[in-house]
């Protein structure tokens, strides 16, 4: 892989070496920009060198003055108005005029295998283009997307490197996998996190069936087509980008200082039965240890962007490095990315186009300790970091040891864990167009990638509790090895008043991972970082090796059809087979979809009207599957478990136990969906709206159901198609862009979409499921999900108070004064099980988001807020104790001290009874709204730049998630999870502040 990147290191050199910029060449051109119709200047517009970034804007007089080679061509664009291309042919002063135009109805989304008008799209699809992702200095380029779209929910982490959770129109599987379907270029994947979010030219997601059925059985849950950048015809353009910054932790959570805590222990203490002496005979401690302070840094971050783009009449070329160096907020916490990627298109002959495009990523990571949150939000601010002496602060020398109170430093220093990951990936194609009317195309891609963790424990003892006496070395490698090949006939005609287009195609796939976990003892430590298994005792040396393979066969096919550019039809179907329902007898599956439009607009009785510039009715349905189940779910596994052993003559045999039961037959998870949408534009589209009422379905949805105990297994589950998941909900989009004639142009976009998400039709006799146990102490779990309620939603104890006395409490046995009083649902004076009552839904029911763009003269101006409405979140750091963590600040002043101070905060016995069972107190709003990015930036005057010998500069600041607005009493709201333990927030790797200082360049 180093070899890979030499070599590109030197390719790029010799590019930049060899390329002939020849500036030199170049002349001043003046001019003016007036109205086609009225003839009155025009202030702002936009005039580029055509396969250059080198460009200017006319003042408020519509004069203009720019820098461009004798043969070059000048490119006007300006909202609302054709775009208009004029060569220079050597002219000094060219004068043009532009004509309104309806820009929106005419501007090209990308759509499943192929590009379509917008006016002519009949499904729902959003389109974002590179230059707003760019815009948010983000490590993933779906990071960047949060707010920008209606209906996808997007959880970012915090974690360097990390790949943040997306989802499209809410949650519609248990079983199988939640991703939505990538595609990049062609070829497939479940992650993106290798993509430079600079090399994107556009990302366009797929919404609703109609649009995703094309994409048959890996489109259940979403699909996003990425096209990333290409070169384009003219002289060699020489980008830079970059940007350095650094990351701050915000809504950091307070902690109680060493006295509040001695305090609060002693009262839990005392609250005991019977009573246990005070633990801390003095709780006049000061301060004492603020472990966040010790641990969590401002950590820098660095990111950097070369590339190198051009092309000819026959060929076009772009090349690009990139290197991205992160520092976690945790300290010795670190990521490094290096991209490449090369790309070149060749015009064989007229009808023959063929191409490629590479990508190779490489990424190593000094990883945090999992659980390194959860041991700053439990540990005691009593115990120092190190002793006088310069040994670690020990929690059992206060008696204060247990599995949870931990020294937060000495489990990082002897945390030695590294993550490198390798990733090539690419595709060929070659397109011949024939008779016309038809167009062929043929593509080939694939990727392979290797991922590995190696974690080293060394030998230490930092306190009785923290402490190692034999070295381990763990190594776990999983590699893919992944190949696709399309195939597709297009024919596109149009005639009179008749559009029609064709397609047909077929896809073969197959999917190949091997994954190996090894581990041995007493692997000697060595400062250079050379750990082998070798070098452990053999006899404790195992290894696991493991493959999955599954392959995937599919034909389809779309017709596009349009009358007059007012009646719009669209119809396709994908016929898939995959290899995870081999012996089911359904191995075959076929997904239908149809759309159909109106552009009202376009009628004759429209064409005096002067309220709409556009006005569109669209509808569709269709039906798409997901084939991210476990290999051969109807495969009877049996399991070898130690907990079951039998003697045979003397002789021990461990046993075997099946988990979980599976039907004879599985039917695949089919999502039908129905999608309506109204989209208008007014005042010469300068105001655009755009609708959406959707109703998915998830039929015969696939997960496993807890049984009966007495069928002798020891955790028994069922595996079968249970029930359908619905999601239906509402979205609006809104955009406002307009100049001024002072020069000032500016667009306003907002968005919100609505989901109610919940289980349906539920198998008779099935149960319900209980999960959300992770990090919970003693067994309890906090979410169910069951028949008419969402996935996943909280379920306990609803609070009414805190019990006063002993004597108010005598009547609910296992209760004391200061703990929580629980309502007895169901009347029959006993706190039980079957008091639980739903406390909250982690499933958020309200996303939206608003992005605006300013530029006058040289200055521009982004800004973008972002939030999230009716979610709750479950805060399981409070309640999840073992004895002797710490509280809170904000738990310390509110909490139960006797009779009248408090009937909302129970007592600090928070570990006692059933306080910290899953209850009502825990769960939290998580409603949010948060100023997501805000960049200001200036653009060098050309003048200036040319002397620099640059076609353009601009610099700007940048910051990103400044400014957080919640309630929630942790980090932040933004939780995670699987589908059935979404939002329970134990260890989360907080997000944080970034600030940027950057600089574009193009030579």
């Amino acid at each position: 892989m180093k070899r890979i990147f030499t070599r590109i290191s030197v390719l790029a050199a010799l590019c930049l070496l060899t390329i002939n910029v020849a500036f030199a060449q170049n002349i001043t051109i003046k001019g003016k920009v007036i109205d086609g119709g009225d003839k009155t200047p025009l202030p702002g517009v936009t005039i580029l060198v055509k396969g250059t970034q080198t460009g200017t804007q006319t003042d408020v007089n519509g004069g203009y003055s720019i820098s461009a080679p004798a043969n070059a061509t000048l490119v006007f664009n300006f909202v609302g108005y054709t775009a208009l291309e004029q060569a220079v042919n050597s002219q000094t002063t060219i004068n043009v005029s532009l004509a309104s135009s309806t820009q929106q109805l005419e501007q090209v989304v990308v759509v499943g295998y192929g590009t379509q008008r917008k006016i002519d799209v009949t499904g729902s699809v959003a389109s974002v283009k590179g230059e707003d992702i760019s815009k948010q200095i983000s490590t993933n380029p779906v990071g960047a997307l949060q707010g920008k779209v209606a209906g996808v929910s997007i959880t970012n982490t915090g974690t360097p490197g990390g790949s943040p959770t997306i989802t499209i129109r809410g949650t519609g599987t248990i079983y199988g996998k939640t991703v939505p379907l990538y595609v990049v270029d062609g070829v497939w994947y479940d992650d993106i996190n290798f993509l430079n979010p600079s090399d994107i030219a556009n990302i366009s997601i797929l919404k609703d069936a109609s649009a995703q059925s094309i994409y048959g059985i890996r489109a259940a849950n979403g699909v996003v087509l990425v096209t990333t950048n290409k070169g384009k015809k003219g002289d060699a353009v020489i980008n830079y980008n970059g940007t350095v910054g650094f990351q701050k932790v915000t809504n950091k959570v307070e902690m109680a200082n060493a006295s509040e805590y001695a305090t609060a222990v002693n009262e839990a203490y005392a609250l005991q039965t019977p009573a246990v002496a005070p633990l801390f005979s003095n709780t006049n401690l000061g301060e004492g240890t603020n472990w966040y302070d010790v641990v969590l840094r401002d950590a820098l971050i660095t990111n950097h962007q070369l590339s190198v783009s051009g092309g000819s009449e026959k060929s076009t070329y772009n090349l690009s490095l990139g290197y991205l160096d992160q520092d976690g907020i945790v300290k010795n916490n670190n990521y490094k990315r290096y991209t490449a990627r090369l790309s070149n298109d060749f015009q064989i002959f007229k009808p023959l186009k063929i191409g490629y495009n590479v990508t190779a990523a490489s990424s190593r990571s000094k990883d945090a300790p999992s659980t390194i949150f959860r041991a700053l939000y439990a540990a005691s601010p009593v115990v120092p970091v190190f002793n006088a002496d310069g040994t670690y602060g020990d929690p059992n020398a206060y008696n204060l040891g247990n599995g949870s109170n931990m020294n937060p430093q000495a489990t990082l220093d002897f945390f030695n864990q590294q993550t490198t990951k390798y990733k090539v990936t690419g595709n060929i194609f070659a397109e011949l167009k024939f008779l016309k009317d038809f167009t062929f195309k043929t593509s080939f891609g694939g990727d392979f990638s290797q991922d590995e963790v190696r974690g080293y424990i060394p030998v230490y003892k930092a306190s009785n509790t923290q402490q190692n006496t034999n070295s381990k070395l763990d190594i776990d490698r999983i590699e893919n090895r992944n190949w696709i090949i399309e195939n597709t006939l297009t024919y596109d005609k149009k005639w009179n008043d008749h559009s029609l287009t064709v397609l047909v195609g077929q896809t073969a796939q197959r999917n190949k991972m091997y994954t190996i976990n090894a581990d041995a003892l007493n692997v000697p430590y060595s400062s250079e970082g050379d750990l082998y298994l070798a070098l452990g005792d053999a006899s404790t040396r195992n290894v696991t090796d493991l493959g999955e393979l599954s392959t995937f066969a599919s034909y389809f096919g779309r017709v596009n059809y349009s009358y007059k550019n007012r009646y719009l039809l669209n119809a396709s179907i994908r016929r898939d087979g995959a290899s995870q329902f081999y012996g089911t007898n359904n191995l075959w599956g076929n997904f239908p979809s149809i759309g159909a439009g109106w552009v009202i607009s376009n009628e004759e009785f429209m064409k005096d009207q002067k309220i709409f510039s556009n006005l569109k009715l669209r509808g569709s349905w269709g039906k798409v599957g997901n084939a991210g189940v476990p290999i051969n779910p109807t495969v009877l596994r049996v399991n070898q478990d130690p907990g079951f052993i039998a003697f045979f003559n003397g002789s021990p045999y461990t046993g075997a136990s099946i988990d979980s039961f599976v039907p004879p037959t599985l039917y695949w998870e089919r999502s039908a969906g129905t999608d309506i949408g109204l989209e208008m534009g007014f005042l010469n589209n300068r105001l655009t709206i755009e609708t959406d009422y959707y109703n998915r379905k998830t039929e015969q949805s696939i997960f496993d159901i807890p049984i009966l105990g007495s069928t002798g297994a020891k955790t028994p589950t069922l595996v079968a198609n249970q029930a359908d998941i619905q999601n239906r909900g509402f979205e609006f989009s809104a955009t406002w862009a307009d100049k001024t004639d002072g020069g000032f142009t500016y667009s306003i976009s907002g968005n919100v979409g609505m989901n109610e998400n919940k289980v349906i039709n539920v198998t008779s006799g099935a149960n319900p499921i209980y999960r959300g146990g992770a990090g919970l102490t003693s067994g309890y779990l906090s979410t169910r999900t069951v028949n008419n309620r969402p996935i996943g939603e909280f379920y306990g104890y609803q609070v009414e108070g805190v019990f006063q006395t002993d004597a108010e409490a005598a009547a609910w046995p296992g209760f004391k004064r200061g703990d929580f009083k629980y309502a007895d649902i169901n009347g029959d004076g006993v706190i039980d099980l079957r008091d639980r009552v739903v406390l909250g839904n982690p499933n958020p029911k309200f996303t939206y988001g608003v992005n605006t763009n300013f530029a006058y003269k040289n200055f521009d101006l982004t800004l973008d807020i972002q939030g999230v409405a009716d979610v709750s979140v479950y805060n399981a750091n409070l309640g999840n104790r073992f004895g002797n963590e710490n509280f809170t600040k904000d738990f310390i002043n509110n909490r139960w001290t006797g009779a009248g101070t408090s009937n909302t905060y129970p007592s600090a016995d928070l570990a006692g009874g059933l306080n910290n069972a899953p209850n009502s107190f825990y769960v939290e709003k998580g409603d949010y709204i948060r100023l997501r990015n805000i960049q200001l930036g200036y653009t060098l005057p050309n003048a200036i730049s040319s002397k620099m010998k640059m076609q353009r500069l601009r610099v700007f600041v940048n910051a990103q998630n400044a400014l957080n607005i919640f309630g929630y009493k942790g980090f932040s709201p933004e939780v995670g999870g699987t589908p059935t333990n979404a939002g329970i927030d134990t260890n989360v790797y907080p997000l944080f502040a970034t600030y940027n200082f950057g600089v574009n360049v193009t030579f």
